[in-house]
């Protein structure tokens, strides 16, 4: 993932040709994606990655964004996006990697991806069961984090062999890594080792699909 920096000045050589020859400035890039210029001047100090505006100006621009969260050059975005493919991406959904998430909103937008980042997702074939939404919390650091959208394979529920998954439990929407145990329970992992092993009953989740890629951001 590049940083936030390296993306605003992809942004800049993408929208220059609109611009006829005149420099393009941090004002303008915040000015097209609609934060203030106080919030875009911290979001480039943290390097914080305003992930639903850049999705609507890839959408406006059909640019795939994880062409341009990547290093991508400029001058191939327009034809290496011409091959693209739309996921349903629920903005308002938060898988909780702390302390509880989201589940009662079925608003989705589209999300556009490129073909070779479809193919890290298990190809065009699985597509109709990916699906994107956005974590929430700091267990599962490093693997994940705060800002991250992730995707989930609604079809890859089985968790004989372990693996991250996004389940739904009485207390909310979370991701962990899951493990079968040998008497039959579920041990719920967190990647931060400062949260405890919870162990449960199969009963006592229901196992939403696997996570099989992400787009990070840094808070």
């Amino acid at each position: 993932m590049k940083p936030f920096l390296d993306i605003v000045e992809e942004i800049k050589d993408i929208i220059s040709i609109d611009y006829k020859g005149k420099k393009v400035f941090d004002k303008d890039v915040a000015d097209l994606l609609g934060i203030s210029q106080m919030n875009f001047a911290t979001m480039k100090k943290r390097n914080k990655i305003p992930f639903r505006e850049l999705l609507d100006f890839c959408a406006k621009r059909s640019i795939a964004i994880n062409w341009l969260l990547y290093n991508q050059a400029p001058e191939s975005l327009i034809e290496a996006t011409n091959k693209f493919f739309m996921i349903r991406y629920f903005s308002d959904v938060n898988a909780s990697a702390g302390g509880g998430g989201h589940t009662d909103n079925e608003n989705y937008e589209s999300l556009m991806l490129s073909e070779n980042f479809v193919i890290t997702l298990g190809g065009e074939r699985e597509l109709k069961n990916i699906e994107a939404i956005n974590v929430s919390g700091d267990s599962m650091e490093p693997t994940f984090s705060y800002h991250d959208i992730v995707f989930l394979n609604r079809s890859k529920q089985d968790i004989s062999r372990g693996g991250i998954f996004t389940i739904n439990t009485e207390h909310g929407l979370f991701i962990k890594r899951i493990q079968k145990r040998i008497d039959g329970k579920i041990d719920i992992i967190s990647d931060n080792k400062e949260y405890p092993i919870q162990t449960v009953y199969p009963e006592e989740i229901e196992v939403i699909g696997r996570i099989v890629g992400r787009f990070g951001g840094i808070d």
